[in-house]
């Protein structure tokens, strides 16, 4: 979704003039409760006036004496017609077409949601979502979704990577508020930037995505909205301790300033200092940590002339060390006493973003996004050194209208980003700026309940990758009630970061070695990839109960990439594609409300990644080609909305065996077989809701203690030629196990 959109949907019941029409649109229910209908089609008969309802299913509309007819419309439902004598607020409940003769079936709202109606296949995980599981910061948040692979880079960092559609986290424009935020040299440990308390929501969209965000997503897109101040509680305080000694502390302080101004604070702090060896080799299970993270935002609010902003101030303080149990940093670092590493970023980072919507014309609105970052790293690993230094610019405007009506809607602007990159490799320096203009339209029509299409271009011209054109295409149709076909197709191109992208492969003994000299990047091209996608999402009643079904199949076909090649042990090689290398992915979710208060999701996926190396077409290494996965939730009923009730939380994750990268030229001692073992891990939790102030939790990760035996190769020569901590499959730590508590004030 848009972010100017968004901030037009806002705040939608507010009054921008006289002459308007408010309300909210809801689901019939047997018992009239308030479930609301978010993109319910609100517009005046014979008129080119219309609007689609916000999330919370609230609208308002520009009314005249001369509008008699109002149409309000949603894909399976029954469309009805008011008569409206005059400026006022209404409430509307809409009758589903499935039940118009039936006893209405009651629901409730999905803390994890698709939509039937928009065009890209989009998953909106709400904040409710994000509390089933500890969700310390977001690359902890997607253990609940299965469109979300989560797994370790290697088994010295205890980085987090995530996957989508078989592809890794640079293929993924994953943006906060819209604006690409988790790229360049914050790719290996960007995720881990995020709290979980600041995320309000997370919008998940499979396929290249919209080109109003730029021409670097390939696999897909992730926006994490923030908490806003206008609506964020007072005061949140969120403490957080596990069996591994690892503390957590969250606070939010969010103060009016006066009428039109908010402002608030939002403290993290986290910190682990226990050393773990539970596998004995020697070394850390995971780094020991301390990291603060500070976010100052002001949010402006003028209803009447049609104005939002933000802006946003950050700064992040992150140190790791991690190694052997014996190293000690103040003697150890880059010698041969023992083996270890410190990584310590500075960053820092502001943005602003500014929405205007036309009080007389609501269908036009202007936003205008800038973003300033400094991020700085220093490290090293063992025998090796890694240091970067990144500076970026990114600003964007866009201009929201309709042609004829609201049917036909329109989204152009134009887009310039500036990168700065300094980096330092051992004894070698790498350097480089990159800077792009460009400018896009996209164009998306709407005939309400049957079809939806989305298409966009747009055109770059970049320092190093050229001046190129970027379209991208999605389209849904949906030709009975509850269901949607979507097919999509989009092109992406991007600058591989291949150092920063690839930090594990400081961690391990290899020679780094570029065999390509010719390209614009280091000697390499600029990587391109088209990505093809279809979906079919059917809603259906089972037992009297809500249930949904999807199946997704995504292809991407890399028409160039620059390829990462673990083949060759004591080498890692990045080359230019010569031949082949493509991603399918193919995915069925079922998502079931078995009785009132208890959830079901289940899935299945199946992944096909190959690419030609030079020694021939292989899998890509460590990437499961099956995946099943299971999340119960239950949370008991509160007789009324002041008491207290329980959530309980369930996850079940189990991997196929993956493919190693090839180590048969290692000594017999230091060889792995050609495959890993399958995975299968548990996590619960169980929450304590005492209020809606205050709540406590309980939970454990990998409760079944299901641990991968010698993830580190090498361990007991970590300066030896052999040595590697890149062949990680599963969990290496074992059962963990923690508990927290929430305090809010309204």
């Amino acid at each position: 979704m848009n972010q100017f959109l968004y901030i037009l949907w806002l705040f939608p019941i507010m009054v921008l003039s006289q002459d308007k029409i408010t309300g909210v649109v809801f689901e019939a229910n047997d018992k009239n409760q308030e479930i609301a209908l978010a993109g319910a089609n609100v517009y005046w008969l014979n008129t080119e006036v219309g609007t689609v309802t916000d999330i919370d299913g609230k609208f308002n509309l520009t009314y005249k004496p001369e509008y008699k007819k109002l149409i309000i419309s949603y894909v399976g439902f029954k469309t009805d017609t008011l008569t409206i004598n005059g400026p006022k607020t209404i409430k509307h409940w809409l009758q589903s077409t499935d039940n118009l003769d039936t006893v209405t079936i009651k629901s409730r709202k999905q803390t994890t949601a698709k939509s039937f109606y928009k065009a890209t296949n989009v998953i909106n995980v709400s904040s409710d979502e994000l509390l089933k599981a500890a969700c310390c910061n977001l690359s902890e948040s997607f253990e609940t979704n299965p469109s979300i692979d989560v797994n370790f880079a290697d088994a010295i960092s205890g980085t987090r990577q995530i996957k989508m559609l078989g592809l890794t986290s640079p293929y993924i424009l994953i943006a906060t508020e819209n604006i690409p935020s988790i790229r360049g040299a914050s790719q290996a440990y960007g995720l881990s930037f995020i709290p979980g308390t600041w995320v309000e929501s997370i919008q998940i969209t499979k396929g290249a995505g919209s080109v109003v965000n730029g021409f670097e997503s390939i696999a897909g897109q992730i926006n994490t909205e923030l908490v806003k101040p206008f609506t964020d509680d007072k005061l949140f305080v969120n403490l957080y301790g596990a069996s591994s000694e690892r503390l957590e502390l969250n606070t939010h302080i969010n103060t009016k300033v006066n009428d039109k101004w908010h402002t608030g604070l939002y403290i993290h702090g986290n910190t682990h200092n226990k050393e773990h060896d539970v596998n004995n080799d020697g070394f850390l299970d995971m780094p020991k940590f301390n990291q603060i993270n500070l976010m100052n935002r002001w949010q402006y609010i003028d209803t009447e002339k049609g104005f939002v902003s933000f802006i946003n101030l950050k700064f992040l303080n992150d140190e790791k060390q991690t190694g052997q149990l014996d190293f000690n940093p103040d003697t150890g670092k880059l010698t041969t006493n023992a083996w270890g590493s410190e990584i310590d970023t500075q960053r820092y980072e502001i943005s602003t973003k500014f929405g205007y919507v036309n009080p007389e014309i609501p269908w036009q609105s202007l936003g205008v996004q800038t973003a300033f970052s400094s991020h700085k790293q220093d490290s090293y690993f063992g025998l090796n050194s890694y240091d970067i230094t990144h500076n970026s610019l990114y600003a964007n405007a866009i201009y929201n209208s309709i042609i004829s009506d609201s049917r036909h809607k329109i989204k152009t602007g134009i887009s310039y980003t500036y990168d700065h990159y300094d980096e330092q490799v051992n004894a070698s320096d790498y350097e480089r700026t990159e800077n792009s203009v460009g400018a896009f339209f996209e164009y998306s029509f709407d005939n309400l309940e049957l079809l939806n299409l989305t298409a966009g271009v747009r055109v770059d011209h970049h320092n190093l990758l050229g001046t190129f054109i970027t379209p991208r295409v999605h389209a849904r149709y949906s030709p009975w009630s509850k269901s949607a076909f979507r097919a999509s197709f989009g092109r992406g191109k991007r600058s591989a970061n291949i150092f920063t992208e690839n930090q594990q492969l400081f961690s391990t003994s290899r020679q780094i070695q570029i065999l390509d000299i010719g390209g614009t990047i280091y000697g390499l091209d600029p990587e391109i990839a088209w990505n093809y996608g279809f979906s079919y999402l059917q809603g259906f009643n089972l037992f009297g109960r809500k249930a949904d079904i999807t199946f997704d199949y995504y292809k991407t076909d890399f028409k160039n990439q620059v390829v990462v090649d673990w083949e060759t042990p004591t080498e890692i090689n990045f080359y230019n594609l010569n031949g082949k290398s493509f991603a399918n992915s193919f995915q069925v979710e079922l998502n079931y409300n078995a009785f009132e208060g208890f959830d079901l999701r289940t899935a299945y996926k199946f992944y096909d990644v190959k690419t030609d190396y030079n020694s021939g077409r292989l899998e890509k290494p460590l990437t499961p080609k099956h995946r099943i996965f299971a999340n119960m939730g239950y949370e008991t009923k509160q007789e009324v909305e002041e008491s207290g009730h329980w959530k309980f939380d369930i996850t079940y994750n189990w991997l196929s065996d993956q493919r190693y990268a090839s180590t048969v030229s290692n000594p017999v001692e230091y060889q792995l077989p050609e495959r890993t073992p399958t995975v299968a891990t548990l996590n619960a939790q169980i929450t304590k809701v005492f209020s809606p102030r205050f709540e406590v939790y309980l939970g454990g990760e990998n409760i079944t203690n299901v641990r991968q035996p010698n993830p580190i190769l090498g361990a007991d020569d970590p300066f030896g030629a052999n040595f590697d901590s890149t062949f990680v499959y599963g969990p290496i730590f074992g059962s963990m196990y923690y508990a927290g508590l929430r305090y809010k004030l309204n």
